[in-house]
C-alpha cells in the first residue's frame, strides 16, 4: 500500500474507489476517507476512526493528505484572516477569509504569481511561476478551517486569489467539482465564483463543463480598449471579444454575469466611462461590482474620492444596472482586492 502516487485530496470518490481496488481495499472505505476530508474536514489520519489502522497509518506515512500547509497568519481588525499558504516546493500563495456574521466567504488563489499584469494589482507584479494543483487550490479550503471562529460556516468560495484561474482550467475546474460535490462541502454552484480577465477559451469550456452553472466573474475594469489595454497589460482578448463569448456561455435563466470593475482616479472613472459601460454591457444580463482601487506599496495608482465614485455608480443604476459597492476588507494586513502577493510578508 501506497498513498504517495496518488493525488489523494483532489480525488474524487469514484478514483479513491479505483485507488482503493487496486490495493485490494473494500471500496466503501473511498467513501468513508472523502467524507473525513471534505464534508468533515479532517486531515488527522488518527482521528479518522472508522478507517482501518494500516490505512491511517500509511496515509501519516506518505503525508498525502498534506498538499499545503498554513504559515503566518493575518487578522484584520475587520476580522478578515489572510492566510499564508505554504506549498512543498516552498513557495507561498495567499488565501482570504472574509467573515459576515457567521457565514465565510474564502477567496482562493489558482497560481503562484500572475501572467496577467494587471496595473493596481501587487498578485503579478513578479511574474508568473507556476499553476497550483487541484490538491493545493482545495488544500487551501481544508487548511483553513483550523481558522474559522465559533459558529462560523463557509458558505460561498471565490476564485479571486493570486494568478488567473482559466489560465490553470482543469485544476480549477476540479475544484469546482469538488466544492459542490454533494457528499463533500456541497456548495451551491452559485456560491462558487469563478473570476476571469476574459480568457475566451476557457469561458467557452466552462460553460460547456458546468452546463453554465458555474458563476462566472469578468474583471473588466475598462470599457474601451485603449483604457483596457493599459489597466489589464496581459489580455489579448479584445472587449468585443469578451462580450462576445458572455452572449455565447449557457447561463442558465435567472442569472447574470459579475462584471468586475476597480474605479482608478483619472484613469477609468469619468462620466463618459460609466456611459460607455453602460452601453457595452446592455446586451448582456449582468450585475457590477465596483470596487474604488485598494492602494498598495507596488503601485502609484489611487482611488477616486468617494464624489466622484458616487456619480459612476448613479450612471450605471440610472440606465437599469443592479450595482454593488465592495466594501474594503482586511486592507490594513494587505488582504483586499489586488494587494495579495504570492511572498512572505512582515505584520
Amino acid at each position: 500500500m501506497n498513498f504517495e502516487d496518488y493525488q489523494i485530496v483532489s480525488s474524487t470518490p469514484d478514483e479513491l474507489k479505483q485507488m482503493f481496488a487496486e490495493m485490494g481495499v473494500p471500496p466503501f472505505r473511498a467513501a468513508q476517507l472523502f467524507d473525513w476530508i471534505h464534508k468533515k474536514g479532517v486531515l488527522a489520519p488518527a482521528e479518522m476512526t472508522n478507517l482501518p489502522e494500516n490505512i491511517k497509518a500509511e496515509l501519516a506515512r506518505s503525508g498525502a493528505l498534506q498538499s499545503v500547509q498554513v504559515g503566518d497568519v493575518f487578522t484584520s481588525v475587520d476580522g478578515t484572516r489572510k492566510l499564508e499558504i505554504m506549498l512543498r516546493d516552498e513557495k507561498t500563495v495567499e488565501t482570504v477569509l472574509i467573515p459576515d456574521g457567521a457565514k465565510l466567504t474564502q477567496c482562493i488563489s489558482s497560481q503562484v504569481g500572475c501572467s496577467v499584469g494587471c496595473e493596481f494589482c501587487r498578485s503579478g507584479k513578479f511574474g508568473f511561476k507556476r499553476n497550483l494543483t487541484a490538491a493545493e487550490i482545495i488544500g487551501q479550503v481544508l487548511v483553513a478551517r483550523d481558522y474559522y471562529n465559533p459558529g462560523e460556516q463557509l458558505t460561498n468560495v471565490v476564485f479571486m486569489g493570486i494568478g488567473e484561474p482559466l489560465h490553470n482550467y482543469d485544476n480549477v475546474l476540479r475544484t469546482y467539482q469538488l466544492l459542490c460535490h454533494p457528499d463533500g462541502l456541497n456548495l451551491s454552484s452559485r456560491k462558487v465564483t469563478i473570476s476571469t480577465a476574459g480568457i475566451l477559451r476557457g469561458i467557452e469550456k466552462l460553460g460547456r463543463d458546468t452546463d453554465g452553472k458555474a458563476a462566472l466573474a469578468i474583471s473588466l475594469h475598462a470599457a474601451d480598449e485603449a483604457t483596457r489595454r493599459r489597466l489589464v497589460t496581459g489580455m489579448k482578448a479584445s472587449l468585443a471579444e469578451i462580450i462576445d463569448s458572455l452572449k455565447k456561455y449557457p447561463l442558465p435563466k435567472r442569472r447574470r454575469f459579475t462584471i468586475e470593475y476597480v474605479l482608478v482616479k483619472g484613469v477609468n472613472d469619468s462620466d463618459e466611462d460609466a456611459r460607455n459601460l453602460v452601453r457595452l454591457l446592455n446586451p448582456i444580463p449582468v450585475k457590477v461590482n465596483l470596487l474604488p482601487l485598494n492602494p498598495h506599496d507596488l503601485s502609484d495608482m489611487e482611488p477616486p474620492d468617494d464624489v466622484r465614485v458616487a456619480a459612476f455608480q448613479q450612471i450605471l443604476v440610472s440606465k437599469g444596472i443592479s450595482v454593488f459597492m465592495r466594501k474594503r476588507r482586511g486592507d490594513d494586513i494587505k488582504a483586499a482586492c489586488g494587494q495579495l502577493l504570492g511572498k512572505k510578508e512582515e505584520s
